[in-house]
């Protein structure tokens, strides 16, 4: 028999909320998950899950879901842009499993998010009540002493005991919350690409995570789906942009025009991409409270941050695990369980989010002073990243 420990509103079925969901639905919650969307997916990009986030998956019984579609590198590497020296490596694969526990993988979203929603349905439909309800963008909510009520733009309206806006940057929940603000253009353009290793020459993509540290930009390449495909990201500086999606479509002689002086590995991986897509990199500063009342707020909603550490779902998939494991041991205490998420969460993700904006100054300069002690650096931020144990602390308030 399903234990209702109560009902959970997750506005968002991205990565952070259907994590959310799953965590909620197996410790007996009741889970309501508002997807403006009409059809479940992500878009077609690669996303990496270091050892830290792939302890959350791995507790939530997904290591075999994930390594059937999961490339798994064998090191990450700095390289020259145009030499193509290895500036500096550090092990991932075995290492990350004898030194953390847990793998470091490399997924394309549709996959993981494929894996993540099978995960919840299944979890749902063995005796949790609650559903995903597709093309339910939220519009508002009310909240009182004995629930909250949320509206979506379609009329249906939908009640529970807690709301959580997982509903990225343009966070509708976070608006109503706090008022509007914008998020900031961080003076970073990126290029993205997913192109087939059948079209590539052989060997031309080591099995690592490799990225090109240059002038005034970087270059990120790796495999997704078993080493199927490659993921391709050129971040460029530019001063302005105008829209705010990751889904405007671009020319593939403007990708290989702001690489022009690169090396001409890259240049290859740009002309045999099919699709290219071109979007301004935004962020925002750490915010002092994520929530209200019964209200909070996980991932992108409360914390946005460049895909310079490669952490933005990891730390949502962190925030997932820390807000079931609070609301699940301070039971119907739900303010005290809301403000005891916040307390354990704000102070790591803040400083991932300036680690992030910080790596700016470190990929974007071609001769890089002080390299051994930079590196030195980058490898401690990784270990206090990767070493973490999210499942090791004390939820009770």
């Amino acid at each position: 028999m399903h234990k209702d420990n109560g009902t959970i509103i997750i506005a968002g079925a991205g990565l952070g909320g259907l994590t959310l969901a799953l965590c909620l639905a197996r410790a007996g919650f009741t889970v309501t998950v508002l997807e403006q969307a009409r059809t479940l997916g992500e878009v077609g990009a690669g996303v990496q899950i270091s050892a830290n986030g792939a302890r959350v998956l791995y507790h939530l019984g997904l290591a075999d879901a994930l390594r059937a579609v999961a490339f798994t590198p064998e090191r990450g590497e700095l390289r020259h842009w145009q030499s193509g020296e290895t500036l500096s490596s550090r092990p991932l694969g075995k290492e990350s499993e004898e030194t953390f526990g847990f793998p470091y993988f490399h997924l394309h979203r549709a996959d993981f998010h494929q894996v993540l929603a099978d995960a919840v349905t299944t979890t749902v439909a063995v005796g949790a009540p609650g559903a995903i309800h597709l093309g339910a963008k939220v519009a508002g909510f009310d909240q009182s002493d004995g629930g909250v009520t949320v509206s979506t733009q379609d009329g249906r309206t939908f009640q529970g005991d807690i709301l959580v806006g997982c509903d990225g940057i343009h966070s509708t929940v976070r608006g109503q919350l706090f008022g509007p603000d914008a998020p900031r253009f961080t003076g970073c353009v990126a290029w993205r690409a997913t192109l087939p290793v059948a079209a590539l020459p052989t060997g031309h993509v080591r099995p690592v995570a490799s990225n090109w540290i240059g002038l005034g930009g970087h270059f990120v390449h790796y495999y997704v789906r078993r080493g199927e495909l490659v993921n391709c990201v050129g971040v460029m500086e530019q001063d302005e942009w105008q829209a705010e999606s990751w889904s405007n479509e671009g020319a593939k002689a403007e990708f290989l025009k702001d690489f022009a002086d690169w090396h001409e590995d890259l240049k290859i991986l740009i002309r045999n991409a099919e699709t290219c897509f071109r979007w301004g990199l935004f962020d925002r500063d750490p915010m002092p409270d994520w929530g209200a009342g019964r209200v909070t707020l996980l991932g992108d909603a409360c914390h946005a941050m460049l895909p310079f550490m490669a952490q933005g779902a990891v730390m949502a998939i962190e925030d997932a695990y820390t807000l079931a494991q609070c609301l699940t041991v301070n039971g119907a205490n739900h303010a005290a369980a809301l403000q005891r998420y916040e307390d354990l969460r704000r102070q790591r993700t803040a400083t991932v989010q300036q680690m992030s904006r910080d790596n700016i100054q470190f990929f974007h300069h071609a001769d890089i002073p002080n390299l051994t002690e930079r590196m030195g650096k980058h490898r401690a931020a990784h270990l206090w990243l990767y070493g973490f144990d999210v499942t090791d602390q004390d939820f009770a308030t």
